[in-house]
């Protein structure tokens, strides 16, 4: 039986994106597909006139192409407001926008983009100190507590553990598969296989599941390479390529004073734990796998990179680990201050805190469990 949610989620970046309209900035918004970009910009807009080009469109696409002041003029209008929704498939998109910005001062440019290697690479140059840009990413467990209540948002932590945060799979329960079988398969991959020149998608999902089945350990790009059969700088540009397309993410490790320290080693998470079960196809509950420290690693990484994000925390990110094992799972460090993390599952979990580390760089570690985990996902900002 399918139940479908039946209340909208407020997005935290809304009520951002909201104080950011005519401050004379490009606003840009990026994040994969299907994490709800375009329905945010329009619940932004609700009730103000604007003009909505989606980049999809050919014609679109042709006459933003290379226009003339003359030429935009014209598709402007009398226009206040401009949306151009999937900016990245518009070729020269970034000089564009510029025109709009420099020749249109009372005109607000609002655009958003599925690949930040696509809309990136095309809008950082021409728009230096010309925009504002925010990643969307899928909800948050800030953001579906605040919406659903603590009591079910709690009652439902272990099925988001499996299916993830992504807007359609919240507001379909018992279509869960299907919907991130689609999303895997026809929407986070496509403009990868598009835009990239990857001839082979076999052997991008042999790397994928590679990851997939390494979250919370070092990833070695030579091992992947021996799995995958290809050599390691293809493995490293793969990976880098699902970085700037929003699929997973890396963190580097933390070595500062001591001579045994891992220095070079890199950890890669999944932005959704749905996305990265389907990759493996095992969708069965909590109590059936042996994952399940994995996966809350993986959920607490991400779930704090959005609230990171979301309310402009700045900090390094990395993980510890020395040549004898010893190890903290996410160090943060913040003006100086360095605090370290240990994810369990199990409260009752014994947890090791290496002395040398907390010694070495006056360190407080924290453990964070199933008990404790909402202030560190940021349900107490204030």
């Amino acid at each position: 039986m399918v139940n479908k949610i039946k209340f909208m989620i407020e997005r935290i970046l809304k009520s951002r994106l909201s104080g950011k309209i005519f401050k004379q900035k490009t606003i840009i918004l990026t994040g994969a597909r299907q994490v709800g970009k375009t329905t945010l910009i329009r619940e932004l807009l609700e009730g103000k006139k604007y003009l909505f080009l989606n980049g999809d469109d050919p014609l679109v696409r042709e006459r933003l192409h290379h226009p003339n002041t003359r030429e935009l003029s014209a598709i402007i209008g009398k226009n206040k407001i401009i949306f151009i929704d999937e900016a990245q498939r518009i070729e020269n998109i970034g000089l564009t926008a510029k025109i709009i910005h420099d020749q249109f001062k009372t005109v607000q440019l609002i655009m958003s983009g599925s690949s930040s290697f696509q809309l990136s690479n095309k809008t950082n140059e021409p728009l230096t100190g010309r925009k504002i840009e925010y990643n969307l990413f899928p909800i948050s467990y800030e953001e579906y507590e605040n919406s659903v209540g603590y009591l079910d948002a709690s009652r439902d932590l272990n099925h988001r553990l499996i299916y993830g945060f992504y807007p359609d799979v919240i507001n379909n329960r018992g279509e869960e598969r299907a919907i991130l079988n689609e999303l895997t398969q026809s929407y986070l991959f496509k403009d990868i296989l598009s835009f990239a020149g990857i001839r082979k998608p076999e052997i991008l999902e042999k790397v994928l599941q590679a990851l997939a089945f390494q979250i919370g350990s070092e990833v070695s790009f030579n091992e992947i390479a021996q799995l995958t059969g290809i050599d390691k700088n293809t493995v490293a540009n793969y990976i880098r390529l699902l970085e700037l397309s929003y699929i997973v993410y890396p963190i580097t490790s933390f070595s500062r004073n001591l001579r045994n320290e891992i220095k070079t080693n890199r950890k890669i998470y999944f932005y959704d734990n749905g996305v990265r079960n389907t990759i493996i196809q095992n969708f069965n509950p909590i109590t059936l796998r042996n994952d399940i420290g994995a996966l809350w690693e993986n959920s607490l990484m991400t779930e704090r990179l959005k609230r990171n994000h979301y309310h402009s925390y700045y900090c390094n990110k990395y993980f510890w680990r020395t040549k004898q094992q010893q190890e903290i799972d996410y160090v943060e460090e913040t003006n100086g201050k360095i605090t370290g993390f240990e994810f369990k599952w199990n409260p009752k979990a014994k947890t090791n805190i290496p002395a040398d580390f907390v010694k070495t760089y006056k360190a407080e570690v924290k453990i964070i469990t199933k008990e404790n985990f909402r202030d560190f996902v940021g349900m107490f900002e204030s």
